[in-house]
């Protein structure tokens, strides 16, 4: 990472709106046209439900609770981590790693406006194979962060190395 201001800043800030809206949309779509808190469960395929979850916890719901202080903790929290993923994403030089950055900003930042909104996180998104579920309930936010971490790691595990031997050549002066 450079301390240079990314070429690509202007394009990471649109991707990471993009990903926020679309998250935002969605969760419009699933609370308001479809009302799917009351119905509990929509059955889309054998495969995949629209299934009503607050999420009071982080990732996995894991530290659930639905008390102010984990609310606003989580909020500040998840704040930091975005306003420091927004920072770095302003000096990152390889494009792919500001989509990836863009995706975590994105996703965080719509799940900070549901828990501001709603004091927990609209979830939906149901994947399973018959009763079995390898997932939890999730949203486009939680699938934008989990894609954003996943590209950031592929990329440093598969060019890391290769980005470290062109930094060690020596220069053709």
């Amino acid at each position: 990472m450079s301390s240079a201001r990314s070429p690509y800043l202007r394009f990471g800030l649109m991707f990471a709106a993009v990903a926020f809206i679309l998250d935002q949309a969605t969760k419009w779509v699933i609370t308001v046209p479809l009302s799917l808190e009351p119905k509990g469960v929509i059955e889309i395929t054998s495969f995949f439900d629209l299934r009503w979850a607050e999420n009071c916890g982080i990732s996995l719901s894991m530290f659930a609770s639905c008390t102010d202080t984990t609310r606003w903790t989580l909020v500040a929290v998840t704040g930091l981590v975005a306003a420091a993923v927004a920072f770095w994403m302003t000096r990152e030089q390889a494009k792919g790693d500001v989509i990836a950055l863009a995706l975590i900003l994105g996703g965080a930042l719509g799940n900070i406006v549901d828990r501001v909104r709603f004091g927990y996180v609209v979830d939906f998104a149901d994947l399973h194979i018959g009763t079995f579920r390898p997932f939890m309930i999730f949203n486009v936010a939680d699938a934008c962060i989990t894609i954003g971490v996943l590209l950031l790691v592929a990329r440093a595990l598969l060019l890391g190395e290769k980005a470290g031997q062109a930094d060690a050549r020596p220069s053709a002066e």
